[in-house]
């Protein structure tokens, strides 16, 4: 047996075992609630990853013929496997993580349900702010059906405030409750409110929801708005709402991270490994518009390098491209504006000198500056101006750029207090810990994300015979250039988020890494370590196994969680 049939053979068999092993929590749970069907979906589910499997194994190392030649063979490119893979395994999350259950997904869906109003030309807001949406989809933020409802100011229906706190959203805790109630729906089924006492006139009208959308561009929003609007021309239910909002993001960031596979020089199975973390794949199937920030920021970093050590020149459209991924991605976080040091990157020489160059980088921080300014202008001008602050979760002071500026000396204690005591967690968080709602029990197991380190940084590693295509200095500055992300991230949280008393940073999470983690371990490759074999291809697919064990294992914990 050859050497790439036994690890197709052992990735599969393990993945299986393990997927077993965990049927016997499944059935548990099944015994407990009554709920016999949760042993039914999750063989299913078993079925699934195996297939997937056997079939990604193939695509891996099956050659095929290239049309027109006699006898000579190629094997599939990654960015092929990728499409396949990463559309499989990002839908595999999207239905055992359920909908609404991603950091601040609810928040997101709301954003793209008022950007899904606009694009259909219906009412999006009332005059409170407050986002409009179909009767028969209230009950996803009311799952116990606990809300009283009332008339609004402007004459819509709206929960009354002293009934909202009773009750908690779809996928808001994970829990066997969140498949019965989804079972229950099913994809036809409508559910209406049943505390209302106007049930019948409530199905003609619009409700109010009392969670707020993110305050960001729409163009964020854009694929969920899509896949909503499209449920909701067809009149499907509040399900198939969700479902297919999450779908399109799925699509639109396998979409953009297939389209930088293929234009990257160089580093292509850095991506694919990124691109298979367990935060990367949750966050890819929600709602959330790390999406639109992760596809920009992936596709940002394949034309720079493209342009850097690849194209002869650079064009106009060149240009125009990277000024539209920051234009999109800017406002939902200002901090991945500092990558557009990547484009420093490129050789003044194939702009056609300092003229057209100077042009160029003027033009795209220009686009980036215009959209911070008409999005974030106002966030970002009581940031810079407040002398006190105060944390709403907190409910203390916090910190203002004012206090940092006298007191440096506390600023640098607080960030050096959280690289000591919060990098294992940024370490987690970044690789699928605290999946869910920042789940402590919905994560990798430890052994696992090690597992998944080890291939990012062997990935990364240089191969024998490979050329090394960066230098040092433009190594240096990628090392910079994702400190300086990484230091802005912490900065905007202490601001933001972090009361007077607190020892460390709060709010920071390894997800804010993923923007620039592929450009990072890209840089990593050096002279120094060489790997004896290039063990690419063996090594993502081992990835997509453990993804495999993840999925089975996150459904067996959901279904004893009663």
């Amino acid at each position: 047996m050859s050497k790439k049939n036994r690890i197709r053979l052992w990735g599969i068999a393990a993945a299986a075992a393990f997927g077993l092993w965990h049927l016997l929590d499944v059935r548990a749970g099944a015994a407990e609630s009554g709920n016999g069907w949760l042993t039914g979906w999750y063989l299913g589910l078993f079925a699934v990853v195996v297939v997937f499997l056997a079939v990604t194994g193939r695509m891996f190392w099956t050659d095929r013929t290239i049309s027109g030649s006699s006898g000579q063979m190629s094997a599939k490119s990654l960015e092929s496997i990728y499409l396949a893979a990463g559309t499989t395994l990002g839908i595999l999350y999207l239905l055992v993580l359920a909908p609404l259950s991603a950091p601040d997904e609810i928040s997101h869906y709301m954003g793209a349900y008022q950007l899904s109003s606009r694009l259909l030309g219906q009412p999006s807001n009332a005059v409170t702010g407050h986002v409009l949406i179909r009767p028969q989809d209230i009950w996803l933020e009311d799952v116990e059906d606990c809300w009283e409802y009332e008339e609004s100011e402007d004459g819509y229906v709206q929960p009354a405030a002293d009934t909202t706190a009773d009750s908690g959203f779809l996928g808001e805790t994970l829990t066997e409750k969140t498949y019965e109630v989804i079972r229950a729906q099913g994809i036809f089924g409508d559910r209406y409110p049943l505390a209302a006492d106007n049930r019948e006139e409530m199905k003609q009208s619009l409700i109010l929801s009392p969670y707020p959308p993110v305050v960001t561009t729409p163009v964020a929003y854009i694929p969920q708005a899509l896949g909503i609007s499209l449920a909701r021309v067809f009149h499907m239910n509040a399900i198939m709402v969700v479902y297919l909002g999450r779908l399109f993001n799925l699509l639109f960031f396998v979409g953009m991270t297939f389209l930088a596979m293929k234009r990257l020089p160089f580093g292509k199975e850095v991506l694919f490994g990124v691109a298979l973390l367990p935060m990367t794949l949750h966050l890819s199937a929600s709602f959330s518009y790390d999406v639109m920030i992760l596809g920009s920021m992936f596709y940002l970093t394949a034309v720079c390098l493209d342009l850097a050590y690849e194209k002869e020149r650079v064009q106009i459209k060149d240009v125009a491209v990277i000024g539209l991924l920051m234009a999109a991605a800017g406002p939902c976080k200002l901090i991945y504006g500092v990558l557009m040091g990547l484009c420093l990157l490129i050789p003044v020489r194939k702009f056609g000198g300092w003229k057209p160059w100077t042009a160029a980088a003027a033009a795209v921080f220009a686009a980036w500056g215009l959209s911070m300014l008409l999005i974030n202008g106002q966030t970002i001008a009581s940031y810079a101006t407040e002398t006190e602050s105060v944390v709403p979760w907190a409910e203390e002071a916090g910190y203002s750029l004012t206090l940092l500026l006298h007191r440096p000396l506390q600023a640098v204690r607080m960030f050096y207090q959280t690289f000591l005591w919060q990098a294992e967690y940024y370490h987690m968080t970044m690789i699928g810990a605290y999946l869910g709602n920042l789940d402590t029990v919905l994560d990798v197991p430890y052994l696992v994300v090690l597992l998944f380190t080890a291939g990012l940084l062997c990935l990364a590693a240089k191969k024998p015979g490979e050329r090394q295509r960066m230098s040092a200095g433009n190594r240096i500055w990628v090392a910079v250039l994702c400190m300086v992300c990484t230091l802005a991230a912490m900065a905007s949280m202490l601001i933001a988020w972090t009361p007077l008393s607190s020892p460390v940073i709060s709010g920071v999470q390894g997800r804010y890494f993923l923007p620039f983690l592929p450009v990072l371990l890209m840089a990593f490759k050096n002279d120094l370590i060489v790997l004896t074999k290039n063990g690419n291809r063996s090594i993502l697919y081992l990835m997509c196994c453990a993804n495999g064990y993840v999925v089975l294992r996150l459904f067996s914990v959901v279904s004893i969680r009663l």
